[in-house]
């Protein structure tokens, strides 16, 4: 039996918290080179988890650690009458890259939404503009680039 088989994947619980932060942080520097603030993301991410109006987080866990998590977030769509489900923060150990786990949160989620969650009416994500690895992952799952941009103006 190989290691990844022994992963399982589960929605998160208030004690992932400290855990789904430190991977939140990881990610920011990896990919933007952003140091997050710990007190705030994990404000945050503890926020997310006593609000499940709000979205939720998934991790997949070995026997003895959390090695991954992906956050849904919900946006209400007037002209589909549905919910899209947002993929964001997802984060895999790089030592447990490349070994299919996203593949298996990414299923868990579609099940998640087509069996659980009728008003779900899609999946979304944003993606770094150069992060070719992850848009070649993101389409062989069968995600399609949108032709939107996204644009923000953050409060101060």
């Amino acid at each position: 039996m190989s290691e990844t088989s022994l992963v399982t994947i589960r929605q998160a619980v208030a004690e992932d918290a400290a855990t789904i932060a430190d991977f939140n942080q990881a990610m920011a520097w990896e990919t933007e080179q952003k140091k997050l603030a710990t007190e705030t993301i994990l404000a945050g991410v503890t926020a997310l988890l006593r609000h499940p109006d709000r979205g939720f987080y998934i991790v997949a866990t070995t026997e003895t650690q959390v090695v991954a998590c992906l956050m849904i977030t919900f946006e209400w769509s007037d002209w589909r009458n549905g919910l899209f489900w947002w993929l964001q923060s997802v984060y895999v150990r790089p030592n447990y890259r490349r070994r299919g786990i996203y593949r298996r949160m990414y299923a868990f989620i579609q099940h998640l939404a087509t069996n659980h969650s009728p008003e779900v009416c899609g999946l979304r994500l944003y993606v770094e503009q150069d992060n070719a690895r992850a848009q070649t992952t993101y389409k062989a799952l069968g995600m399609a680039q949108s032709p939107y941009l996204i644009f923000e103006q953050l409060a101060d």
